[in-house]
Parts: C-alpha cells; structure tokens; sequence
C-alpha cells in the first residue's frame, strides 16, 4: 500500500496530499472500508486528473497537510469528512466518525466547523450523523435508538448521560435517559460499542440502576430495525410505569465536551 500512496502523490503533484479512507488508516482507524484507488486531495488550478488508481479531488480549500509515516497527508478531520461524503449508507458515516470520536481523535464539534467551512456537496448524510454526535450519541445503534425516540412521542431523551445519587456517587450511564421520570434505555449489544470493557462496566451498573428506583429497558440492536414498532410500545409503557412512581433522586450530568 505504500508504494501506492507513494506513486499516487507522485502522479498527482508537489502539492497533493492524502486524504479519505487513505489518510483516516493512517490516522490510525481501523474500522474502515478497503479503498479501491488512493484518494488525493490537489489545488483547484491542479489539471491533474483522476486515473485508474487515483481518485482526484480538487479544492479551493487545500488544508496543511501532516506527515504519517512518511506521507503528506490531510487533517483527519478533513480526511474523515472526504470519506464519509462519498458514501452512500448512513450506517457506514456513522462507524466511521464514531470511531473516531470515541477513540478521542476528533471532537464533534470540530467536524461540524469543517463540514460547515466546505461545500455542501454530499453532505444530507454527513449532517444527520453530526446532529447525532453532537446529542451524544456513540455508536451506530444508538444513532438507530435517537431516530426511533424522535418519533416515539415521548419526552426528549439524553444521550449517554452520568447518572448520580444524591451523594454524587455514579449509578451509570444509560445510552437514552428521559430525565423527568427516571427512565433508562439500555442498547444490549457489545457488537456496537467501541470497548467490550466499557460494554461489560455498563452491564454490571443496570442492577445498581434498578436499585436506586430507576427504571431500565433494555432493547437489543436488531429489534431497532426489525421491531420498531414493539420498541416504542415497550418505552412508551415503561414510560408510564414511571410516572406512577415518585421519580427516584437522582441527577444526570452530560460529560463536558
């Protein structure tokens, strides 16, 4: 691979530098598709043209390129939005930045600035994934999750909150939390969390939950897409079952960005 990124920023100019899927493994990701040509970011004045192996793309907004093992290569906030606009699946976007994002080697925010700073080409799907980022949302399941509460009619739920007792203790942190009630929404799945450690610390906080009154649905990734409708049945009668009981004195706290 790296005599390719080396013949195609050879090919594509003094000034080219590496970006997508290319420069994102270099950054470090590892959940990403395989790359069939090496994707170069090049001035617009460039002539260069795109090749067999080469996917060239101009821009009237080169960044500063970074060295990675000896190549030229784009920001990877840069290069992570490259990528993701060229592809055409929600769910794809939402690995990718998620990745990225929980490992700590883009911020949301950051990514929102850079899409916002660039066309607006390919971007509808980029923007859905983004607005989900930016409520807290981790993992492609829970992207799933926040577009099923939106239409549920429930109240608006937080997004991987801390949840403390009254002595500041933590009880957990619910993937869906509808503070007014003391309702939590557990996505049961190590597939779509990044760390099976995290995923199992989360596991063993549901009892200390339930023992401080709070109520916990737990709700497997595949009946997101093929039982939406029980889902939300489930959630709105856990809901109810909420409010019929005083709400447990807890306090949910989202991280600080």
């Amino acid at each position: 691979m790296e005599q390719r990124y080396d013949a195609a920023l050879r090919y594509a100019g003094p000034d080219a530098m590496l970006t997508g899927v290319n420069a994102a493994q270099l950054g470090g990701l590892q959940r990403l598709p395989e790359a069939v040509a090496v994707h170069v970011l090049i001035p617009h004045r460039s002539r260069c043209i795109s090749s067999k192996f080469v996917t060239v793309e101009r821009t009237t907004r080169l960044p500063v390129p970074e060295k990675r093992a000896g190549f030229r290569v784009a920001p990877l906030v840069r290069a992570l939005l490259d990528a993701a606009r060229r592809f055409r699946k929600l769910d794809e976007i939402r690995a990718l930045l998620a990745e990225a994002v929980q490992r700590g080697l883009v911020q949301p925010q950051l990514l929102k600035k850079e899409l916002e700073a660039g066309s607006g080409r390919g971007t509808r799907l980029c923007r859905i994934v983004l607005d989900e980022m930016l409520a807290n949302v981790h993992s492609v399941a829970e992207g799933w999750a926040f577009r099923l509460a939106e239409r549920s009619g429930l109240p608006p739920m937080q997004w991987n909150v801390r949840v403390l007792d009254g002595s500041g203790k933590l009880l957990g942190i619910p993937d869906g939390w509808i503070d007014e009630v003391g309702l939590a929404w557990q996505i049961d799945s190590r597939a779509y969390h990044l760390s099976p450690i995290s995923y199992d610390a989360t596991v063993q906080r549901h009892s200390t939950m339930t023992a401080a009154g709070i109520i916990v649905v737990h709700t497997l990734p595949t009946q997101l897409r093929s039982a939406p409708s029980t889902v939300v049945e489930q959630l709105r009668g856990a809901y109810h079952l909420a409010t019929q009981r005083p709400r447990p004195p807890v306090t949910a706290v989202r991280p600080a960005a």
